[in-house]
Parts: C-alpha cells; sequence; structure tokens
C-alpha cells in the first residue's frame, strides 16, 4: 500500500508539470477531475489485485459517475500518469499504460476480439502505451496494439496498427506524420498536426493535376 501513495503523489506531482492551471498540490487534489478518476482507480486496483473485483468493479462506477472517466480496475498504469481535463476517458480492462503517459478528454482505449490461430479468444484485447505517451482530445486507440514511447497520438485519431517509438500518428485511420528538419512541426492536442498533409487531400490534388493535363492535351488536339 506504500508504494501506491507513492504512486498517488507521483500523479499529484505530475498534474502541476503539465497543468499549467494548477500551481500546488492542494489545488490538484481539489480540483483536478482526472486526478480524482487515478486516485479512485489506484484504489480500486489495489482491490482487484487482492481478489476483491466485484468490490472494485462497483466503485470504478462510482468513480465513474462522479469523474466522467471510466477504468477499469484490471488496467495496469504507471506511475506520474495524467488525465487532462477528464470527461470521457475510457480504459478498457487489460490496457496496460507505462510511466509519465499523458491522455486528454475524450480519449477510448479500446478492445477488440482477437482470435489466435485455434479459434481461442485471446486473454489481451486492449491496447499497451508505453512511457511518456501523449493521445490528444478524442482519439481512440483500438485493440492489443502497442504504441512505443515518446509516442504522440493526434486529436481524433483512430489508432489501430502497432506506432514504432518516437512517431506522431494523426488521421483516420492514423497515419505517420512526415516531420520536416525545418521549423516547427507542432503537435495539437486539440486538432490536427500542423504541416501535416491528409492522404485523401493529396490523392485529390493529384487527380485535379492529371484531369487539367488532360484538358490541355484535348484542347492542343481539337484546337478548341
Amino acid at each position: 500500500m506504500k508504494s501506491k501513495f507513492k504512486m498517488i503523489l507521483a500523479d499529484v506531482d505530475a498534474v502541476i508539470a503539465r497543468d499549467p492551471a494548477t500551481k500546488t498540490r492542494t489545488e490538484a487534489l481539489l480540483c483536478s477531475s482526472g486526478l480524482h478518476a487515478i486516485i479512485a482507480y489506484r484504489f480500486n486496483h489495489y482491490l482487484w489485485k487482492k481478489g476483491w473485483k466485484l468490490t472494485a468493479r462497483v466503485l470504478s462506477q462510482i468513480a465513474r459517475f462522479l469523474t466522467g472517466v471510466e477504468i477499469h480496475p484490471g488496467a495496469r498504469i504507471g506511475k506520474g500518469f495524467f488525465i487532462d481535463h477528464g470527461m470521457g476517458v475510457v480504459i478498457g480492462e487489460t490496457s496496460e499504460i507505462g510511466n509519465n503517459v499523458t491522455l486528454y478528454h475524450g480519449v477510448t482505449l479500446g478492445g477488440a476480439t482477437v482470435f489466435t490461430k485455434s479459434g481461442k479468444i485471446t486473454a489481451k484485447r486492449h491496447p499497451t502505451l508505453e512511457n511518456d505517451v501523449i493521445v490528444g482530445a478524442g482519439a481512440q486507440i483500438l485493440g492489443p496494439i502497442k504504441i512505443g514511447s515518446n509516442c504522440k497520438i493526434g486529436a481524433n485519431a483512430v489508432v489501430l496498427k502497432d506506432v514504432e517509438a518516437n512517431q506522431t500518428v494523426v488521421g483516420v485511420p492514423a497515419h505517420k506524420v512526415e516531420q520536416k528538419p525545418q521549423k516547427a512541426f507542432q503537435f495539437m492536442a486539440y486538432g490536427v498536426c500542423a504541416n501535416d498533409k491528409d492522404p485523401v487531400e493529396c490523392q485529390m490534388e493529384q487527380m485535379h493535376m492529371e484531369i487539367q493535363q488532360l484538358k490541355k492535351e484535348l484542347h492542343d488536339r481539337t484546337g478548341n
């Protein structure tokens, strides 16, 4: 239990470090709904591991009602976890989250049924987020996939495949952002990423160029 209090203290300090609007531990403890949900999860997870699973589930439902954040007590979450704004976050039972991870509101770490070659359902259904991952508002990460350390998931992205460490992905379905060495690629937690072009937009531009070329060739042949 002592280690749980240390993890909670790290979670409190994470709020101060990552939320400019929060200045003190007291303010974090009183005013951060995301922190309230995390503290409830730490306690419920302790009960879950002790075998009091129904009690843990009931208490997690109460925490969900009070905070707007749903964290299954069976999920495994490292220290320094931060949920900004809170409302609408869903973290499934077999989710695994490393240290110093940040989630914005509306994020879903959802499950997908995966079958083995023998036809059995795998125990692991939810994502794994390694250390120092940031997930923007409204993003959905679905299935037993892995998000590598230091990754950034753009707002409203839908991630269905593994993402290698140190990558930024955006869009539906999520795709890698090509970061240019010059200025300023900027990750946006609440919107799209700067300097990123949607692949559908690129295809439309290519089609437009081809149509213009065909028009030119037709004009050259007919003289009209």
